[in-house]
């Protein structure tokens, strides 16, 4: 049985640490996507806000198992190809 897998990037912020951004993305992500795989470290940097404080940010690729092309084309807002408009 093959399997097919979604990389899309996210991008979390933490004002702690580039690890604790990491964490917040994958934290979030997680509550909306299922059976996720890998996260792998993309870019980090740094910015400041007005007034001086930083902000750390990660960016992840991460990927996540399709259960089938047409739930993921659903999960898009997508409809089957012969359906008729209501």
């Amino acid at each position: 049985m093959s399997s097919v897998y979604k990389v899309i990037e996210i991008v979390g912020s933490s004002y702690t640490s580039w690890g604790d951004a990491a964490k917040n993305a994958l934290e979030s992500a997680s509550k909306t996507l299922r059976d996720l795989r890998v996260a792998e470290v993309s870019r980090m940097d740094c910015r400041f806000e007005d007034g001086g404080r930083l902000v750390y940010r990660t960016r992840l690729k991460v990927s996540f198992k399709i259960q089938s092309f047409e739930k993921f084309a659903e999960s898009l807002g997508a409809k089957p190809y012969a359906q008729d408009e209501e």
